[in-house]
């Protein structure tokens, strides 16, 4: 459905504003706070009497830029699409916790279901390297804080961020996904599925331009907005120094609820969640460490999809078998699965998408080895000692 010229002029004036190269968000901010509207804005900008501050930001608001209008009109044009939406300031359904930063984004680009925005979030976040045990326990989180009317948000990500997502799909209340590209890009792209789901029953956000391709510097300015959203945020497996502790730690700052599942000693994975507790992190073991929490600090969200939830016991263990964990495991991805808490071999088959003959084959290989250990139920583990 086209938008309307009077709303078309508007959006474009506010896309202006955020596509002016050295007119960041903070100066966006002061400038709507002190003039009211973008207009206001263009208008006090180029007023002679305007202080010297808004003169400087006047001529960069008002010097010709094809660059800039040609984004603009892309953002427009991108707009038109029923499931596209350009989110500002001034909206009703701008995120409320978000918009209480100073340096709030202007503008979020939005692809899905508006409404979701309106809705109570909390965040999930942690390693890409996810173990079996830590992607379950995201799933199995993220399904019961949906159940009880929280949306959950994370980053669309390998590992963590991915289980959580598709554990909050089937608890009711959907999902965000708050990502470092445009809108219109999907990174990795192995989860351009996932995203569509992610938008057919929520939405997946950014406040970058069109177009942007992913770029290591962009994933912080992710975190923060995952952060910025979000009236808590739990983190399940993270290293010492990882985008999920730089998130919680964001987090903190703006004086939002964090919570942190414990894991082994043994495992690298846990030490960025044991250093969130130490730093006073809420400890959690069941999802009702969460609830209680969040119910204490925030108002509870009343939904239709609130229902009974059970205890969800947090576990922690080692990396998996995508690219990039430090391990001694070479090319075994069954070794590199296994954590330092025990786990059963049925979740390592649906972790690692082989059949169940087949882990059980190759865990007799690694026990016969000694790389790992099996407990009296029938679950293993790493073998003490063994290389993280």
């Amino acid at each position: 459905m086209p938008l309307a010229d009077a709303r078309t002029d508007e959006l474009a004036r506010w896309l202006r504003l955020t596509h002016t190269p050295g007119v960041g968000a903070a100066t966006v901010r002061r400038l709507i706070d002190a003039f009211g509207s973008p207009e206001s804005v263009f208008a006090a900008c180029c007023d002679p009497d305007a202080s010297e501050a808004a003169r400087r930001a006047g001529r960069a608001l008002c010097a010709a830029d094809p660059r800039r209008d040609r984004a603009v009109e892309r953002a427009l044009l991108w707009a038109h699409h029923p499931r596209h939406h350009l989110v500002t300031l001034a909206c009703e359904d701008y995120p409320v916790p978000l918009a209480q930063l100073a340096d709030a984004p202007a503008v979020l680009y939005a692809v899905g279901r508006r409404d979701t925005l309106r809705r109570p979030m909390v965040a999930v976040v942690g390693a890409r390297n996810a173990t079996a045990a830590g992607a379950e326990n995201a799933r199995r989180f993220a399904q019961a804080l949906s159940a009880a009317g929280w949306t959950v948000v994370s980053g669309l990500a390998l590992g963590i961020d991915a289980a959580a997502h598709e554990g909050a799909l089937d608890g009711g209340a959907g999902t965000v996904a708050v990502i470092g590209t445009g809108a219109d890009r999907v990174y990795p792209a192995r989860h351009r599925a996932l995203a569509e789901r992610v938008a057919d029953d929520g939405l997946v956000i950014s406040e970058l331009p069109l177009g942007t391709p992913p770029a290591p510097g962009l994933f912080p300015r992710r975190n923060r907005l995952i952060a910025g959203v979000s009236q808590g945020v739990l983190v399940i497996e993270a290293a010492p120094r990882s985008g999920s502790l730089i998130t919680a730690r964001l987090a903190a700052d703006f004086g939002r609820d964090v919570f942190a599942i414990p894991g082994s000693i043994h495992s690298p994975l846990a030490r960025g969640c044991h250093a969130l507790i130490r730093e006073g992190a809420v400890l959690v073991e069941s999802i009702d460490d969460v609830l209680a929490e969040l119910h204490r600090s925030t108002r509870a969200p009343s939904s239709p999809f609130a229902e009974p939830t059970t205890a969800v016991t947090g576990r922690a263990a080692t990396p998996d078998t995508r690219p990039g964990p430090a391990d001694d495991c070479g090319d075994d991805p069954v070794l590199a699965a296994v954590g330092h808490e025990p786990v059963h071999p049925d979740t390592l088959a649906a972790h690692l998408r082989l059949a169940i003959g087949e882990i059980g084959a190759r865990l007799v290989v690694l026990e016969l080895a000694g790389r790992i250990e099996r407990s009296p139920d029938g679950r293993v583990s790493r073998a003490r000692g063994a290389s993280p």
